[in-house]
């Protein structure tokens, strides 16, 4: 083997060089060693390290970032996240103990052999139904996340968007902690006005608003044309003559740009006329 580029390695100010032809010999043989015992992967094995420990200690809130591995089952996770808060209160003796959540961000999941298309979305919906439980608080990271890394660079962001919520929640201060959520739907004639508690204005990141899908009484959704008005997003397609459900960023790694004029992107959702 022969390496193209220069390198030496240097010891006691003596260079020797590792260009040029190498050689090897086969070392000896070594068994393979024995299975090794990851505590992380045990039950309660990263609880009792790490968690109990701190049970004494008073604490102002938990901040907790959701892993991928429930993604494979949304429809079990609502009834386990309600578990785990109440258990971790319970544990630290305050039953309305603050608890801050970050929702999954955005990742091509189906291109790493991990979920279908929309089971990242799925699951982003069954984290934001743990908002019914009292003093709890959601940090919507759809943004920050890249379609070709499950773990997101942005780790600044993901901090900042739960410092505001701490700040709000648990220190009580009035500013701004969330992005859109979706409050209300109804049909227009041909259209559906989509409405937000905005926790200011709705603007959208670019010349136009993307990631909104229509369907009619068949469930069949279609991309849809998107306009900002006031608090609401009126929503319509010419594939939809009778539009019956909207959903908005429901991808695995969605295209959308749904913000408030402080820079907190709308969580995704999905919602029928009644």
């Amino acid at each position: 083997m022969c390496l193209k580029r220069q390198y030496a390695l240097v010891a006691e100010k003596k260079e020797i060089p590792l260009d040029g032809p190498w050689k090897y010999k086969k070392g000896a043989p070594m068994a393979a060693l024995p299975m090794q015992t990851f505590f992380q992967f045990k039950p309660t094995g990263v609880y009792n390290a790490m968690l109990a420990p701190l049970h004494n200690c008073t604490i102002k809130g938990i901040l907790w970032y959701q892993g991928e591995s429930n993604a494979g089952a949304p429809e079990r996770y609502v009834q386990l996240f309600e578990a785990l808060v109440s258990s971790w209160r319970h544990a630290w003796g305050e039953p309305e103990l603050p608890f801050l959540f970050v929702q999954l961000p955005n990742f091509a999941a189906e291109t790493w052999e991990f979920g279908s298309k929309f089971g990242w979305a799925e699951f982003r919906d069954a984290q934001q139904r743990g908002l019914s439980i009292p003093n709890t608080a959601m940090a919507v990271t759809i943004d920050l996340g890249e379609a070709n890394d499950l773990h997101p660079q942005n780790k600044k962001g993901v901090g900042e968007r739960l410092a505001l919520l701490a700040r709000r929640l648990i220190f009580g201060e009035d500013i701004v902690a969330t992005g859109p959520v979706f409050s209300g739907l109804k049909r227009c004639g041909g259209a559906l006005e989509v409405s937000f508690e905005t926790g200011g204005t709705l603007v959208a990141a670019g010349e136009e608003l993307v990631g909104f899908e229509v369907c009619g009484a068949d469930r069949k959704f279609y991309p849809a044309e998107a306009d900002v008005a006031e608090d609401r997003v009126i929503v319509r397609s010419c594939s939809v003559e009778v539009p019956c459900g909207v959903r908005y960023a429901w991808a695995n790694n969605p295209e959308a740009n749904l913000y408030n004029d402080s820079g907190l992107p709308a969580a995704p959702f999905r919602a029928e006329v009644e």
